[in-house]
């Protein structure tokens, strides 16, 4: 069975895909260009857009499969019957969170939210708000929802998730650097030398 906690959790992460769509809607009305880039991604970028999806979908469907066929969570040893009830009760706050980062982060970046990434097509540096303590606050608060999940329903499906999300976001992110710095240029290399890439503060230096 899954608990309340982690029926929450997943109620949690559909929230948050449909916010996330209706983001990516209004950012590309605003753009007045796609901003959806992964059908155009290439060697490991490719590899890491359908790591993201695979991710989503593990930890969407994998506890709904699992309780569907009982056979597979009565193999699976991180499967708790939903008697973790503390450990639900963490990740369904650590889920909330990441939601709420990674929805307030996709929407303060407005038209410059692109979903992958293709040299030529980088919006404006934002560098205001959340992005003042992380260059990806998208990807923080997306990894904190899928791990928030795989707290609130264990099992190998939702623990794979953001461990798959995490390579992907990592590949992603390296080719994005390189496109902005050539987009962008010192401007770019400034803000990159005074916020990290995944959390932190920024630098008194560049106050």
């Amino acid at each position: 069975m899954i608990s309340g906690f982690g029926w929450a959790a997943l109620a949690l992460l559909f929230g948050y895909l449909a916010l996330f769509f209706w983001g990516s809607a209004l950012a590309a009305q605003a753009a007045g260009r796609p901003v959806w880039l992964f059908a155009r991604a290439t060697g490991r970028d490719r590899l890491a857009a359908i790591g993201f999806r695979a991710a989503f979908a593990f930890a969407f469907f994998g506890p709904l499969l699992w309780l569907a066929v009982p056979a597979l969570h009565k193999v699976d040893p991180l499967w708790t019957e939903g008697r973790a009830v503390l450990l639900g009760l963490v990740g369904v706050f650590v889920a909330g969170l990441g939601a709420m980062v990674a929805f307030a982060a996709q929407m303060s970046i407005g038209s410059s939210w692109r979903v992958g990434v293709v040299g030529g097509e980088t919006g404006d540096l934002v560098s205001g708000g959340l992005y003042r303590f992380s260059r990806n606050p998208t990807f923080v608060g997306q990894a904190a929802l899928l791990a928030g999940v795989a707290m609130a329903v264990p099992s190998l499906p939702t623990v794979l998730a953001p461990v798959l999300f995490l390579w992907s976001a990592s590949t992603q992110v390296r080719s994005e650097e390189a496109a902005l710095r050539m987009a962008i240029g010192p401007d770019y290399d400034r803000y990159a030398a005074s916020v990290p890439r995944w959390i932190g503060r920024k630098s008194k230096a560049a106050e």
